[in-house]
Order: structure tokens, then C-alpha cells, then sequence
């Protein structure tokens, strides 16, 4: 899928494997680290799990260089649920998240979700941020996270056009 370019900025499926996203999936777990103290994260999922038709990869493009990108998994049969979403530091308040988001609720929709779910750590209110000025709702999280540990929750309701 690609979808048109907004300030010189492409917008394409990729692997989750494919080396066009590893710098941007190694930063990621590299944020991980520093904010909770580990990865796991970053491996709780097969790459198989964020590949068509249940899933994908997207990547904001320019210049020839990966500056973000998100993805998702099927979490239901109606249910899409977003992970990775990640804009890379040197590029970050440009407004890339939201164009990416805008574009993996899109292809969500096309692919019949009608609904994308996400979760967030407690320590990454950006992200809990954009969720919310881009139209998520909070959901409990009493049932996802019993200990306690602060994980935020979040859901859309998709329309036809995906917004």
C-alpha cells in the first residue's frame, strides 16, 4: 500500500524483518531500555504477526530515509491492534506520528478492522498524547494489567474511510 506522499513524505508496507525498518525497530528497543529497563517488548510477537493479511508494517519515507513508522496486528476478528508506532529522534515534532496513525487506521479499515486497540506504558505520555488528540478513548485496563504497574489502554472505532 502507499499512500500519497504529504511533504515529500511516502508511505509504504515493509517486512517487519526488512532491513529498511531496523534502524528504526533498534531505536525503539533501545527507548525501551532506557525507559523501563528492558526489551521484551520488542520480541513478544512473531514478525509472522505483522504481516498481510492480518497485519502490517508501515514506513514514513524521505529522502530515501526511514523516519517513521507503525504497525498492526489482528487482535480480533474486527479488531486491529496497534503496535510499534515509533517517529525516529531526529525527526520527532514534525507531525510524522500522526500522519503514520492516520495511514495504519486507513489500511486497517480497508482490511475490514473496525476497531484498532492499543496499550502504552505509563512512562510514554507522548504516545498516550497523540492517542488522545487523534480521537482514542481510554479503556480499563483492570483485566490487562492486574498488578497494577500503570498500562494505558486505548481503542478507536473505525468508519469505511478509516477515520
Amino acid at each position: 500500500m502507499s499512500v500519497p506522499s504529504v511533504r515529500a513524505i511516502e508511505i509504504a508496507a515493509f517486512a517487519i524483518t526488512d532491513p529498511e525498518a531496523a534502524p528504526l525497530v533498534a531505536e525503539l528497543a533501545d527507548e525501551y531500555f532506557t525507559r523501563y529497563g528492558n526489551t521484551t517488548e520488542m520480541t513478544k510477537y512473531s514478525p509472522d504477526e505483522f504481516a498481510a493479511p492480518g497485519g502490517v508494517l508501515l514506513l514514513a519515507r524521505e529522502h530515501g530515509e526511514s523516519v517513521a513508522g507503525g504497525a498492526f496486528r489482528r487482535y480480533g476478528t474486527e479488531t486491529a491492534e496497534l503496535k510499534r508506532v515509533w517517529t525516529h529522534s531526529a525527526h520527532r515534532r514534525r507531525g510524522l506520528a500522526k500522519l503514520v496513525l492516520a495511514a495504519l487506521e486507513t489500511e486497517a479499515a480497508e482490511r475490514g478492522y473496525r476497531r484498532i486497540f492499543l496499550t502504552t506504558g505509563p512512562k510514554q505520555p507522548e504516545a498516550a498524547g497523540l492517542y488522545t488528540s487523534s480521537g482514542y478513548t481510554a479503556v480499563d485496563t483492570s483485566e490487562l494489567d492486574p498488578e497494577g504497574y500503570g498500562l494505558l489502554a486505548f481503542e478507536k472505532r473505525l468508519t469505511a474511510a478509516g477515520r
